[in-house]
């Protein structure tokens, strides 16, 4: 796909399997922070599972079904988004998105998402995309709004984290209602 920046000192790239060490290192920094609502650091619980992941998204990448994309900020991998599912024969798709605290709070992931969003868009025909994220995950659900997006509705307890079963709302913008006006 592509490397864009995001701002003076980030930028996007395509997060592939020769990063599996630094894409550790980021998840044991980021470890607890980023596993407060998603899954993601259990899967990246070694090098041999982060080698793991990183390969299950170069298969979708390959096969045109997902893609994964990664944050760096003055050369440090800081987090990523993804189309977590892509299914170009419907137009649909899921986006998604992590952090790590240190890189919190600059609107890279809106940025990110923004430049993923206009691609599936543009580039791809998609007709919607989709947001997913835990009813307590005030953030993420930040980045929807900031997105553009309407939220939809919610699935009660259909996610199962750690032993807890929460909630998921879900968001989503269609293709015709792309771009958003930007608001400050």
């Amino acid at each position: 796909m592509f490397s864009t920046a995001l701002t003076d000192d980030a930028y996007l790239f395509p997060l592939e399997v020769r990063h599996a060490e630094e894409f550790l290192a980021h998840m044991d920094r980021g470890r607890e922070y980023i596993g407060e609502h998603i899954l993601l650091p259990d899967f990246a619980a070694d090098l041999d599972s982060a080698r793991a992941f990183l390969a299950g998204y170069a298969q979708k990448t390959a096969t045109d079904t997902g893609r994964l994309h990664g944050i760096r900020v003055d050369g440090a991998l800081v987090g990523g988004v993804l189309f977590r599912t892509f299914e170009a024969d419907t137009g649909n798709c899921e986006i998604g998105c992590w952090l790590e605290p240190a890189a919190a709070g600059r609107g890279l992931v809106t940025k990110a998402c923004r430049t993923l969003i206009d691609w599936a868009f543009q580039e791809r025909s998609m007709h919607r995309v989709e947001w997913h994220a835990s009813a307590a995950n005030s953030k993420s659900l930040a980045v929807a709004r900031r997105l553009g997006m309407t939220r939809e509705g919610v699935l009660r307890e259909n996610y199962l984290h750690r032993g807890v079963r929460q909630d998921t709302e879900v968001w989503s913008v269609l293709t015709h209602e792309w771009p958003p006006a930007r608001t400050a």
